[in-house]
């Protein structure tokens, strides 16, 4: 773990949250508010009314005036509302800190920083327990620029077969990551690999039949599946796992369950600064980040590391 910063704690929270979420839970969000009122200066909620608004929300919040503008932006995810706050957040280094609550389908963006903890602990030590040997700490994470659209990316990007299950989410009557399990199962049934081939700092490691190329980021998809086992989220790189077409699909959702992909001979890990994953016929790249499935992708996408560009809170490192 990287080294964390030097912070008081927050004193004004916006907090975040997707009433059009099949997730959204309206007593949710007043618990949040409630507890980060009980510590805080100040706590708004702001309730997004249309994609990218989230984002609109944490730039116009920030540059409000010093003492009126918010130390801490509280998203309740969703992995989609989490990369929204993101986008402002990156943009303005240094304003305010993410503190991340799960309210979604997978929750991944949460569980790589506090695993299965509960929201009220984790929220609990970001408000009161920050002091120097506290419980928590602001904590500087790399990033990935998405070139293609300029879109940052917090937990981590996919193609093939994960970010297809998101489509096959859309339409099952479950909830939470029972809802991306079925998912991730009916779409790895019968799943044809692509042709693809993925680069790394412009060294290709990967060409062939593609089932899914995941960078990042975060080492979990839709909050169980361990695709990326050995990524650290502050090292200045990016890793990339690929699944060649030598893997059935349908034995992906087992396979990353436990990391057991990693042993496969069809499987390539690297890392780098750039990851450049293609599909060379020409046609559009199936891919998704942060759980937000990318429709106007075209057959490229491109990803750089922003090293240490997005500062959260997260458990503080355990002392030797």
């Amino acid at each position: 773990m990287a080294q964390t910063t030097d912070s008081p704690g927050p004193t004004r929270a916006l907090i975040l949250a997707n009433p059009a979420s099949g997730s959204h839970s309206p007593e949710l969000v007043e618990q949040v508010r409630q507890l980060c009122a009980s510590y805080l200066e100040g706590a708004e909620t702001h309730l997004t009314t249309a994609p990218g608004d989230a984002t609109t929300a944490v730039r116009r919040a920030l540059a409000r005036p010093a003492g009126d503008a918010p130390d801490l932006v509280v998203a309740i995810g969703g992995d989609g509302t989490v990369q929204e706050a993101v986008q402002a957040l990156v943009s303005a280094p240094g304003a305010a800190a993410l503190a991340v609550v799960p309210g979604g389908t997978g929750n991944s963006g949460y569980k790589m920083l506090w695993g299965e903890r509960p929201w009220t602990e984790s929220l609990k030590a970001v408000l009161a327990d920050h002091a120097p040997g506290g419980s928590a700490v602001p904590r500087p994470l790399d990033v990935a620029r998405l070139e293609e659209t300029g879109k940052y990316v917090y937990l981590g990007a996919c193609s093939g077969v994960i970010a297809d299950a998101l489509l096959t989410a859309r339409t099952l009557p479950l909830t939470g990551r029972e809802r991306y399990a079925r998912a991730f199962a009916d779409t790895a049934a019968g799943y044809l690999p692509y042709p693809g081939r993925v680069s790394v700092d412009g060294r290709i490691v990967h060409e062939g039949p593609t089932v899914l190329a995941n960078v990042g980021g975060g080492p979990y998809r839709g909050g169980r599946y361990l695709v990326l086992p050995d990524s650290l989220l502050d090292d200045g790189l990016l890793d990339v796992c690929v699944v060649g077409g030598d893997v059935t699909a349908d034995d992906i959702p087992r396979l990353t369950l436990n990391a057991g992909h990693m042993d496969h001979p069809a499987t390539v890990y690297a890392r780098g600064r750039t990851i450049t994953v293609e599909r060379t016929d020409g046609t559009r790249l199936p891919l998704e980040h942060d759980g937000e499935y990318q429709h106007a992708i075209g057959s490229t996408a491109t990803f750089q590391v922003l090293p240490g560009a997005l500062t959260v809170w997260a458990p503080a490192p355990e002392r030797p």
